[in-house]
């Protein structure tokens, strides 16, 4: 193959990468949008959740009252107070699935290791999920056994499935009866969530959020606000089981929230990375197009030479 071949060959692989790269970045581009609006529509839900916290804290007039009733489903004893001694710790921890993605699991793996180095606990006083197997290998390089995996769904509509795949193993965590039917010691005491947080279209950070203990400044806050009508709404069901029910669709908002910003970050990051792709494409099918012109310049002109040395040699 001449090297005039070998370089068109090249130019069309170069341009073929060039439309793939292309389509990624649209197609990551429409994904970022779109988990940022997802995430944006939890506001109202989370919103009318809070109202309903508002209720019952308001009827029964103390936080403890409502907040510390075992209610046999593993989502009991939420005290808004922090307390020394927490029992195991669990903790989520967010990736991806799939790769191109720059360095986002590699990011939120180092940040969450440096979180966890600051707790100072032994594995046995550790609990970890990892959702996205490209997670695993950089936790388990720093010694951190994982308990549990997660597939990181691929689209907007598997987020929902998997919120509720994940929080009956919350509940669990939770639930005394579960923990010595499975011969662990103590209860998970703080759920911690750890995830990238989407701040631009290719700008992203690592982010940490507790699930458990309740943050008492924030239900205090709940319990401040002022009520938009005269009177407040009555409920009839016993105010544990009423809680019970409101901090799981708590708990589903910000697990939600979660897989939402986590995927839009990891677009964010699939997005910058094509971005340089790109780039570094365009800068090599300048070359190759260079290249090729000066050798079908130089090709030329050879042509024309012999045909001039055998026209003067005929003559």
């Amino acid at each position: 193959m001449s090297s005039i071949e070998l370089l068109q060959r090249q130019i069309h692989t170069a341009q073929d990468l060039q439309a793939v790269v292309k389509m990624m970045k649209v197609l990551a581009a429409l994904n970022i949008h779109q988990y940022q609006q997802a995430v944006a529509s939890l506001a109202e839900y989370n919103r009318t959740i809070e109202m309903g916290l508002h209720v019952v804290l308001k009827a029964a007039h103390t936080h403890d009252a409502s907040l510390q009733h075992d209610n046999g489903d593993g989502f009991n004893t939420y005290s808004p107070s922090l307390s020394s001694d927490l029992g195991r710790c669990g903790v989520i921890i967010f990736g991806s699935e799939q790769g191109m993605c720059g360095q986002f699991n590699e990011q939120i793996s180092h940040y969450a290791i440096a979180e966890l180095e600051k707790l100072k606990l032994s594995p046995e006083h550790l609990a970890i999920f990892a959702v996205g197997s490209r997670l695993i290998s950089h936790l388990e390089t720093a010694g951190y056994g994982i308990e549990q995996t997660f597939a990181m769904p691929g689209s907007l509509a598997g987020i929902t499935s998997m919120v509720q795949e994940i929080l009956p193993h919350i509940a669990r965590w939770r639930d005394s009866e579960a923990l010595l039917r499975s011969a662990e010691r103590e209860q998970i005491g703080q759920i911690t969530l750890f995830y990238n947080h989407l701040h631009s279209n290719t700008l992203w950070e690592p982010y940490k959020l507790q699930l458990l203990p309740l943050d008492g400044q924030w239900l205090q806050h709940i319990e401040s606000q002022e009520w938009r009508s005269r009177t407040l709404p009555t409920f009839t069901m016993p105010s544990d089981v009423l809680v019970a029910s409101l901090l799981r669709q708590y708990f589903f908002i910000l697990l939600y929230r979660a897989f939402g910003e986590s995927l839009a970050g990891e677009n964010a990051s699939r997005l910058a990375s094509m971005q340089v792709a790109e780039k570094n494409i365009e800068e090599r099918l300048t070359e190759f197009t260079s290249q090729f012109q000066q050798k079908r310049q130089t090709a030329i002109t050879d042509e024309l030479l012999e045909i001039i040395s055998a026209f003067e040699l005929s003559h």
